[in-house]
């Protein structure tokens, strides 16, 4: 716990949140950080900033120093930032990115829960995480395959029917930003001529 302390205290003290602390073998320390998160404001649109590698690097200074100090023992250092596969661990991260595509694994299968429609040892899933009504979390997914690009779909199909599951923080094991890349950009839409 005293390392969780010491770079914890590092980390907020320069103005970053500590996303996750990774001890491995061979030595390897793995900190990741982020900006914090301040909720828009209503009709403002949110403020995104990304880590740099200047941040890393002053956060990287610090904690070799105040690692030194306090003798933890490690061989290596990596400060990072969370990247597109970002875990959710906190209550502010899940609303933080309430919409976006989550992959999920829980703690334990949901059984009966899922009342006939989803394999009983089911852990993992992949889809649109969004808030209950009870203050809750949900999510909402297809499990009808993707279409091979290129393909055409008609206009008679029926998509497959989506699927929900509501669960609370205690019952997830891990949950991860989907690694999804879109190479198409932004919508296609040009910028306006200055």
């Amino acid at each position: 716990m005293a390392l969780q302390r010491v770079v914890e205290q590092i980390v907020t003290g320069l103005g970053y949140d500590l996303v996750e602390i990774a001890h491995s073998a061979g030595g390897l320390l793995r900190v990741t950080i982020d900006w914090p998160w301040v909720a828009p404001r209503a009709q403002e649109p949110a403020a995104q900033r990304f880590v740099t590698l200047e941040d890393c690097e002053k956060v990287t200074r610090q904690l070799q120093f105040a690692l030194q100090v306090d003798d933890v023992p490690y061989q290596r250092l990596e400060v990072s930032s969370p990247g597109i596969d970002r875990p959710l661990r906190h209550e502010q991260d899940f609303v933080r990115f309430a919409g976006s595509v989550v992959d999920i694994r829980l703690k334990a299968p949901i059984g009966a829960a899922a009342a006939g429609q989803v394999h009983a040892a089911r852990k993992k899933f992949r889809g649109r995480l969004e808030p209950t009504e009870a203050g809750g979390w949900r999510i909402v997914w297809s499990d009808e395959p993707p279409l091979p690009p290129g393909r055409r779909v008609s206009k008679k199909r029926v998509p497959a029917p989506l699927q929900t599951l509501d669960f609370s923080l205690d019952e997830v094991r891990d949950v991860r930003l989907a690694p999804i890349v879109d190479f198409k950009g932004r919508g296609g839409v040009a910028p306006a001529p200055a």
